[in-house]
């Protein structure tokens, strides 16, 4: 009598016995939805990398990997004689005993919809957030991580990213940078001024509008305080602002214009009154007769 391995009974259900091949059935089902979904998240990335933005296609690559994987598994689960309707039942059941169990975890999971929803910020945009600075390089469903300037990778969960003040740095087109020149007060201002226009005129990234302005701010207790502001693209935001204050400090040094230094008048008096040295203690006579001595010297 021939007996089919596949045939044999692991257990029996109300509806029929699950038997081994069913089993094997089921596992290789979920293992080819697995490969079939990561080869088709392959070629969408690939087929979607130059039409949409990269934080969009990874978040509608992420919705159709683990949902294709969700259908299939639940679609499967009568093969081991599991009906998906009671499953469903329990996991709502579950979830709401988790939920209540683990509050941060689903504030995280609704804030990680709605940061995917809303979009303040993408991959790859500068942000500031928590006092976190550097590069979005991801957003999942529980976190976003940062790449700082320093290279550090930095996990935050998305609760506290959506509920706190978010700083994207490159979220506008544009961005403004100030510089404050000092000079003195022999030199003309008005001949500085005009170097200055004239130095912004020849760079090609600042913007003619809004326009540039630069002014007389302040007068100091030893300088004269010009203001620049510029407008930049924010790609170039940083290069501009390096090297028009470098140009700054060059061209004024050439003209003859110079940063003060700091200057501050010192008046010692010496026509108050002395106490008669036959008042004072033999020790404070020699004290004050030392500093005198420094003082002339």
């Amino acid at each position: 009598m021939d007996v089919n391995l596949l045939d044999f009974v692991l257990y029996n259900t109300s509806k029929a016995p699950v038997t081994l091949g069913d089993l094997l059935k089921f596992v290789l089902i979920l293992s080819f939805s697995v490969l079939f979904s990561r080869i088709l998240t392959l070629y969408l990335r690939r087929s979607l990398k130059d039409k949409v933005s990269k934080d969009v296609g990874e978040t509608v690559l992420k919705f159709l990997y683990y949902g294709t994987l969700i259908i299939v598994f639940i679609s499967a689960l009568p093969l081991i004689g599991l009906d998906p309707s009671g499953l469903l039942l329990a996991g709502g059941v579950a979830g709401i005993v988790l939920g209540f169990a683990s509050q941060n975890i689903v504030g995280n999971l609704v804030s990680g919809f709605f940061l995917m929803v809303e979009r303040p910020i993408k991959i790859g945009d500068q942000v500031e957030i928590s006092g976190i600075s550097g590069y979005v390089t991801d957003i999942r469903i529980i976190s976003t991580l940062i790449r700082t300037y320093d290279g550090l990778l930095v996990r935050l969960p998305n609760q506290q990213v959506f509920t706190t003040n978010i700083t994207n740095i490159v979220g506008h087109p544009v961005r403004r940078f100030e510089h404050t020149i000092r000079i003195r007060y022999s030199d003309d201002a008005n001949a500085a001024i005009f170097l200055i226009k004239e130095l912004i005129d020849k760079e090609p990234f600042a913007l003619l509008n809004p326009s540039p302005s630069v002014f007389v701010s302040d007068l100091g207790d030893s300088s004269v305080n010009i203001t620049v502001r510029i407008w930049a693209p924010v790609n170039e935001w940083f290069g501009i602002k390096t090297r028009i204050l470098w140009n700054i400090k060059q061209t004024l040094e050439e003209y003859g214009i110079e940063i003060p230094l700091p200057q501050r008048i010192i008046r010692i008096q010496t026509d108050a009154k002395k106490i008669p040295e036959e008042l004072m203690p033999e020790k404070e006579i020699d004290s004050v007769l030392n500093y005198e001595e420094r003082v002339l010297a």
